[in-house]
């Protein structure tokens, strides 16, 4: 070993210098803590592990009475044993080739260090393996790693687990809501939330804080965890401080106006990718307004919450927007697209450690904007259709409207409503003969308004299930339109069409009658 102008140089046995390149502690940390997290992000990644270990309830409280304020975030899940626990503690704790249950919602294994160290500087994980064991911990304090200079991980004691243990219990008792008979196997501890303390003065950071997870947070979760939320067995609760957390579905699918358009998927590896468009009804942008709908959370709008969903292991990891694909518009606003993907294809979609981004490689990226512009030309008729939202759909309305709504997959489609004061005198006072044409004349007039309003849909016979019903009709129609000494040119080039039937679809025997 050489010394040169105070440099330490190693030599190898087979000759090779080289300089130690240990990392500084303090400085790595910090920096790889800046993935662009946010406080709900932060919690989310934490609830990730928490989900992967079988917790159905998630505690998440704040002491903001004094600074440094801590959090403290709870689970009943499996837990770890103190084995576990130190190699979860590393930097990673897993690998990326490393194979992975389909509903393990990690990706890095730097989740909960990354996700946490965006927000404090002193983690403390307390865990046990099930409820007859006793709890360990280990604590990362990046003020311990800058005296030290050294890779060090505290061993907490039993003296010190005690006492977070406490404080934790004291905090959870302390607000409303919670869980009954709950004992959590692993807690999170955040001691001292740096973001706040740091960069406001007075009560702006307690009230800051508060805001963030009252509001903010338990919104974002309501979201990205709604189908664990949802799930008939097991389903999972969040407790964040005195609420509840309620799921919030972006795809309220059991709502009767949510339109899908037809879905499609590609096969990726040993994955797939399934694309679902929606298309919300145009009433909805006067329901949205409301507090409490089934369209838009508390503090979004549509336009808000406008574009793509992205799935991957039920979780939502990329929600509103349309990722740089294409714009967003005010003509959008009505469109969401629910992506679904596996775990396995995290490689392919460029997925974040904060598990917020992804970047669609350039081939999918052709397949989404092919999907999205059917989509949009869908998404933006319902808009333009916004007219009629204030039109009923149902027939037992105080106040009986002219035109019924109803739904088909190209949207509402207006047909003439029989119950309608008028019509129904119009049709009491006509004889047999005349209310069949009148009819066909209610006919052609709500096939040409929904074909004016582009909803509407050609009746082609190869597709229909009731094939003799129709033909039955359309015979009965076309006879009494004889009878009537309406000209077969006229029947087959204008009634035909403007009923809504394809000419080349007709069969035979109903075309002889016009030959």
């Amino acid at each position: 070993m050489a010394e040169k102008e105070n440099l330490v140089i190693v030599q190898e046995e087979d000759g090779i210098n080289y300089d130690s390149a240990t990392p500084f502690a303090e400085y790595l940390i910090k920096s790889i803590a800046e993935q662009g997290y946010s406080l709900e992000t932060s919690l989310a990644d934490l609830i990730d592990n928490s989900v992967t270990a079988g917790a159905t309830r998630i505690e998440i409280l704040i002491n903001t009475e004094n600074t440094p304020f801590t959090l403290f975030l709870a689970d009943d899940g499996h837990g770890m044993s103190e084995e576990i626990l130190k190699k979860c503690m590393h930097f990673p704790s897993a690998s990326l080739e490393d194979g992975r249950n389909i509903n393990d919602l990690g990706r890095f294994g730097l989740g909960m260090k990354t996700a946490s160290f965006a927000q404090t500087r002193r983690l403390t994980v307390i865990s046990r393996a099930g409820a007859d064991n006793q709890y360990a911990a280990r604590t990362w304090d990046v003020e311990y790693l800058r005296k030290k200079q050294e890779w060090r991980i505290i061993i907490n004691t039993e003296k010190e687990i005690n006492a977070l243990l406490a404080a934790y219990s004291a905090l959870s008792s302390g607000f409303l809501n919670e869980f009954n008979d709950y004992t959590p196997n692993t807690i999170v501890v955040w001691q001292g939330l740096y973001k706040f303390e740091e960069y406001l003065d007075g009560e702006d950071k307690s009230n800051s804080l508060k805001t963030q997870i009252t509001e903010t947070t338990t919104e974002y979760l309501s979201l990205v965890f709604h189908r664990f939320m949802e799930r008939l067995t097991n389903p999972l609760s969040i407790r964040v401080n005195n609420t509840r957390v309620k799921s919030f579905n972006p795809f309220p699918t059991n709502h009767p106006d949510l339109r899908l358009i037809e879905s499609k998927q590609k096969s990726i590896k040993d994955d797939v990718i399934k694309l679902e468009g929606f298309v919300l009804p145009s009433r909805s942008m006067d329901e949205s307004k409301d507090l409490i709908n089934p369209w838009t959370t508390k503090s979004k709008g549509l336009l808000d919450m406008e574009g793509l969903y992205i799935y991957r292991a039920d979780r939502i990891i990329l929600l509103g927007g349309w990722n740089g694909i294409i714009r967003k518009s005010t003509r959008l606003q009505l469109a969401r697209l629910r992506v679904e993907v596996g775990n396995k294809v995290d490689h392919l979609l460029h997925l974040n450690v904060a598990k917020s981004q992804i970047t669609i490689p350039y081939d999918l990226k052709i397949g989404f904007l092919k999907y999205m512009s059917e989509l949009k030309d869908q998404a933006e008729k319902e808009y333009h259709n916004r007219g009629i939202r204030k039109i009923s759909s149902k027939k037992t309305d105080s106040l009986p409207l002219l035109f019924d709504r109803k739904a088909s997959s190209k949207g509402s489609l207006l047909e003439i409503n029989d119950d309608f004061p008028l019509v129904k005198k119009i049709m009491e006072n006509l004889d047999e003969d005349h209310k069949k044409t009148f009819i066909i004349l209610n006919k052609m007039i709500n096939n040409t308004v929904n074909k004016i309003r582009q909803t509407h849909e050609e009746k082609v016979f190869v597709e229909l299930d009731e094939v003799k019903e129709v033909e039955s009709s359309l015979k009965n129609t076309i006879l009494t339109l004889l009878n009537g000494g309406t000209d077969k040119e006229i029947i087959r080039t204008c009634i035909l069409p403007t009923l809504g039937y394809r000419i080349d679809t007709i069969p035979g025997e109903i075309l002889n009658l016009l030959n």
